[in-house]
Parts: structure tokens; sequence; C-alpha cells
């Protein structure tokens, strides 16, 4: 059989030709070319230089054509390298039809990416025989290149301050159309307060939720899948390493149709509460909520299975509950595993694009201090969470240790105080929201209510 090593790599030069000669006959050919294409993507080294020029003219606003191009590539000291003026006459009778230059790109493109995956495998074959590498870790490198592969997300080195400023440019319009969708510039969380002063979950962002056990931190991190999923139609993925789906629909369920959580799940509902438990059902049922309750959730599986949910179904937001329970790599700590573990979904949230939601246990420094306010340095088993998290946000609610009024007088029964410990690109604060533990949600604390309204049915109700 022949050797893969000894096989011509995949390639079209009549593409490439017929990709080339539209340019220099048409600016809306350079447009899509432009689009699709990149000078790597030319398997011929000549092509290379030649579309990197007509790049260069265009960036400058000078018109491409046979004269303009020859003269780019005279001035680069390369015009004869690729063929010289009779070469680039050649191309513009290669053309079939200049109108069909996209075609021919996506040709160029297609044998360009076979060329990446043999690339890529030969790669992971050679990982695959050094015995001193970790199986998970290997497969994990793979899975990420071939879908930076797919995705054509190809690694850059530096890149100009033109293309820097035309990203930019590109991702505030974004913003400015979200903003003109939800009012604001991240995914919305639905607390009006809360949303002013981060403008709602940013994009690339590593957010931690933290609080001592039974505080409400995974009521909140529903609350807000909720309110992005139903109100905004925001895809959101749940990642339950705590709870399985069944539980996390069930609180869904409770707060959605706002019945006792507890009796709910005891089956212990009057009658006439079914009519309202359909209709959050059907609420519910249209969300684009995707949980996955896989126990024990390694990194490795994790950034694959996020990365599908990304490609597959435009995934706007991920949620991970929670993050000390992310199956451990390797590591000499517990501390130092944490690090991993932290270290690796501020990378997830930066390659998704993404705000990256994890909730985390806070240790028991935080209540041997007379207010029980949470700090940062309470994040349990490792500072790196306070150094790579871009927003820290603790669930506080006082009336758990027996203090029945804020400093201002205000009561704290029925509330709970989410204070943003850090914020990177933004103030720190803190928002008082009613907590309503019945229904496990969380709502805006309206500012005629000195504390949540009652349930809407009387506790005596025999069932």
């Amino acid at each position: 059989m022949e050797r893969i090593s000894e096989r011509v790599p995949p390639h079209s030069l009549d593409a490439e030709m017929a990709v080339l000669g539209a340019m220099l006959q048409d600016r809306a050919a350079v447009v899509k070319a432009i689009e699709l294409l990149e000078a790597d993507c030319f398997y011929r080294e000549a092509h290379r230089v030649l579309f990197q020029a007509i790049v260069a003219l265009f960036e400058r606003g000078v018109t491409v054509d046979l004269l303009t191009v020859a003269e780019e590539l005279r001035r680069q000291g390369v015009l004869e390298q690729v063929g010289g003026t009779a070469y680039l006459t050649e191309l513009t009778l290669r053309v079939p039809s200049v109108a069909a230059v996209e075609h021919y790109a996506r040709i160029v493109l297609e044998h360009y990416l076979k060329r990446s995956l043999i690339r890529t495998a030969a790669e992971i074959i050679y990982a695959c025989y050094d015995e001193s590498t970790d199986a998970l870790e290997e497969l994990d490198r793979a899975e990420s290149a071939i879908f930076e592969i797919a995705e054509k997300r190809l690694r850059q080195g530096a890149r100009s301050m033109r293309t820097l400023a035309r990203t930019a440019f590109e991702h505030v319009a974004s913003l400015l159309e979200r903003k003109e969708r939800t009012g604001l510039t991240g995914i919305p969380t639905g607390y009006i307060r809360l949303d002013e002063l981060t403008g709602g979950l940013q994009r690339s962002d590593f957010i931690v939720i933290a609080g001592r056990p039974s505080m409400g931190k995974t009521a909140l991190a529903l609350s807000i899948a909720r309110n992005a999923a139903v109100e905004y139609r925001i895809p959101v993925a749940i990642f339950s390493l705590e709870m399985s789906a069944l539980q996390l629909v069930l609180r869904l369920l409770a707060a959605e149709a706002q019945v006792d959580s507890h009796r709910l799940r005891t089956g212990k509902l009057s009658p006439e509460l079914l009519p309202r438990l359909v209709q959050a059902t059907g609420r519910l049922a249209e969300a684009p909520i995707f949980i996955d309750d896989t126990p024990m959730l390694s990194l490795v599986e994790l950034r694959a299975k996020s990365r599908r949910l990304r490609s597959e179904h435009g995934v706007e937001l991920i949620i991970v509950d929670y993050l000390q329970l992310i199956a451990p790599p390797k590591a000499e700590s517990r501390e130092r595993e944490v690090a991993i573990i932290s270290r690796s979904l501020k990378m997830m949230a930066k390659e998704l694009g993404i705000p990256v939601v994890a909730l985390a246990q806070l240790n028991r420094a935080v209540e041997s201090r007379a207010d029980k306010r949470p700090m940062l340095s309470d994040l349990r088993e490792s500072g790196s969470l306070e150094q790579d998290a871009d927003v820290v946000i603790f669930v506080h609610r006082p009336e758990m240790y027996g203090i029945t009024t804020y400093d201002d007088g205000t009561p704290t029964e029925g509330t709970a105080e989410i204070i943003i410990g850090k914020q990177r690109n933004g103030p720190v604060g803190e928002v008082r929201l009613a907590y309503l533990r019945d229904w496990a949600r969380f709502e805006n604390l309206a500012l005629h209510y000195p504390e949540p309204p009652p349930p809407p049915y009387d506790s005596d109700v025999p069932f």
C-alpha cells in the first residue's frame, strides 16, 4: 500500500487559478474570495504570494487589476517569483466565469481543509505513539484541533491594527444589535439592578456564583437560565454534576408554576394547581435549555460537550453546577486541581466566545465573622478562582444566620443579597432580590413591597 507521506496532498490548481484570475478582473470577486479564503488556503506558494498582494492592495483602497497587482509584486521584489506579467495575464484567461468565484473559492477551501485534517491527523498519530502523554489530554487536543478546522477558526499570529479594528467594530455592532433586542450588551439575567451593574453576562467572561450550602446558588443559576431562555429565547446549556436532570426540571417547573417545590416532588398538590403546571410545562418545553447530568464529568468531556452544544445548537450561555464536582485532573494537591479546573473554564469561555457560569462552594471562614458576609478569600480550595474569574457573585441570605434586619433596618426575611465581589470590567456592589424559598425562585424586589408577596395558595389547604 502506498505510504501516506508519499502521496500528493489534496489541491486544485485550476480552482486556485480561477479564483485569482477572477480577483484580477472584478472587485466583487475580491470581496467574496477574502471572505472565504486566506493565503494559507492556496497550495502553490506563488498563489499564496499573489493572494497576499491582492489583499494588500484591496485593504489600501487601491483598484485591483493586472497593472496594479504587477506593480505591487514588483515593489515587493516577487514579480518573477509568481511567473511575471505573463502568468498574471494567463490567470485572467483561465476563469470560466467571474460570477462563479465563490464556487471556485469553496473548492480551494475544501482542499485546504482536507490538507489541514491530514496534517492534524499526522500530529495526533505522532503524539499517541509517545508513551509519556496522557490519553485523555491527547483526546482533548485532537478534538479541539479538529473542531477548529470545522469552524474555520484557525489560530493566527500577530494581526494588524486594520484587522483588529474591523473585528472590534463588528463586535460593537453585534453588541448594539443585542442591546436593541434585550436592552443589554450581554446575556440578561432578568434582574434589573444586577443587569444595570453588569450590563448582562458578557461574552467570553468566566463568572463564579459562590455561596455556602443552601444559600440558593442553584436557584439563582436556574432563575438566570430560565429568564434568558424563556423570556429572550437565548439557548442555555446546564451541566448538573450535583442533581439529576429530572430534579433540575422539577425545580424549574416549581419556580415557573409558582408551586411549592417539596409538594411537587412528593405529588402532594391540589387539583386546582394542575392547569398552572400544564401552562408552565408548555413554556419550559419550548425554552432552548439543554441539560446534561453526566456524573463526575471530566474537563475533557465538559469541553467536548460544550463545543458541540455551541456548534450544533448555538448555545450562548453555559452553567456548571458545580465547579468542585468536576472530575479533577491529576495534580499534586486539591488546590492545584481546582486551579486547573478554573483556568480551563476560563479558557473555554474565551474559546467559545460566550459566558461560562460556574457555581462554587465557600469555605467555613465566612461563618466565623459577625456579619457572615462572604469575601473573595472565602472561595474554597483555591485562590485561583478569585484570579481567573472575570466576575464573582456571592449569594448571601442573612436570615439563614438569624440576622433579622439589614444595616438600613430593612427586614431580611424572604430576601437575598446578591454581592458582586469582583467585576473585572465594571463596578462591584450589592443587589437585593426576593427569594421565594418554597418555589426556589428569585425575583426583583418590587419597590412598593417591604417583603416578597405571599404564595398564591393557602399552605393549610389539605392535600
